[in-house]
């Protein structure tokens, strides 16, 4: 059964009647043949409609007709048409604020809800960010030709705790750009965009610590990857010294008491995860 798909936001508004319904020959200046439109292809199917708030007044008439009535006439057509098609209407505005506003009509509104499916905004289901970021990552490397990546536990929290303004679009092409330019098998922190490696550290903050490590050792331990202890403990030292360091501005004394340890531990550590260079005051 046909499936048709088309965004009503991307068709210019004196096109979309005849996109929708077709017409017939010299409706209008251009219409050299009789064109079948949108619904009578999807006759017996599905029709989508993306971006339905955008559509005008009168042709919200004309949709209404067909959802009521079951049939159409082509633009400058005299013979109505019948079909049996199943409508699915998507858009990223409120359709009821816009009934209140006087924008979109409410006969209409009623017609199309019948079932309602809310897709919340991805910063919304940040538990799920994990698992998108794997399967994208995977089908971007796929598509480009590259060895799949994984995240590291610091850019995966970073990335737990982004809003993702963008939603799953974003997310799509971070990974697309991941896949392309960041050296190595994991990316890290430093290997993000600047827009998102320079978040504030209150962001980071937000981000689900135990989620984002269950799932980066869930994605490890089915590579193979082994030992898991000795792969995740220097990143998250590094984390801990880090913030640790930040917050006694550099002072190494208070920060090896904040952090449970000696300040001949933490000169120690510094030097093992090769952090010397940021290593604050002795």
């Amino acid at each position: 059964r046909p499936f048709i798909a088309l965004n009503t936001a991307a068709i210019p508004a004196d096109l979309l009647e005849s996109e929708l319904f077709g017409h017939e020959r010299g409706a209008f200046t251009g219409a050299d043949a009789q064109r079948r439109g949108r619904f009578e292809q999807a006759d017996g199917g599905t029709l989508f409609l993306d971006e339905i708030s955008d559509m005008s007044l009168p042709l919200q008439t004309r949709l209404l007709r067909v959802l009521a009535e079951g049939e159409f006439y082509r633009v400058g057509g005299q013979t109505p048409i019948r079909v049996d098609v199943r409508v699915i209407a998507a858009s990223h505005q409120n359709l009821q604020e816009r009934v209140t506003h006087g924008l979109f009509r409410e006969d209409l509104y009623h017609r199309l809800n019948v079932i309602r499916i809310e897709l919340p905004p991805l910063r919304a289901r940040a538990e799920d960010i994990p698992d998108l970021l794997a399967y994208y990552l995977v089908v971007s490397a796929h598509e480009l030709g590259v060895d799949p990546k994984s995240l590291g536990p610091e850019a995966l929290a970073r990335l737990t705790a982004y809003e993702w303004p963008g939603n799953v679009r974003e997310l799509v092409n971070l990974c697309r750009r991941l896949s392309v330019l960041a050296p190595g098998s994991e990316v890290h922190l430093a290997d993000l965009p600047p827009e998102l490696a320079s978040l504030p550290t209150d962001a980071t903050a937000q981000a689900d610590w135990a989620t984002a490590l269950e799932r980066w050792a869930e994605r490890h331990a089915l590579a193979g990857r082994v030992p898991l202890l000795d792969t995740a403990q220097p990143q998250f030292e590094r984390v801990l010294i880090r913030a640790a360091l930040k917050r006694t501005q550099g002072h190494r004394q208070e920060a090896a008491r904040l952090l449970g340890w000696g300040r001949n531990t933490l000169t120690r550590k510094l030097r093992d995860l090769g952090m010397s260079a940021e290593g604050g005051d002795e």
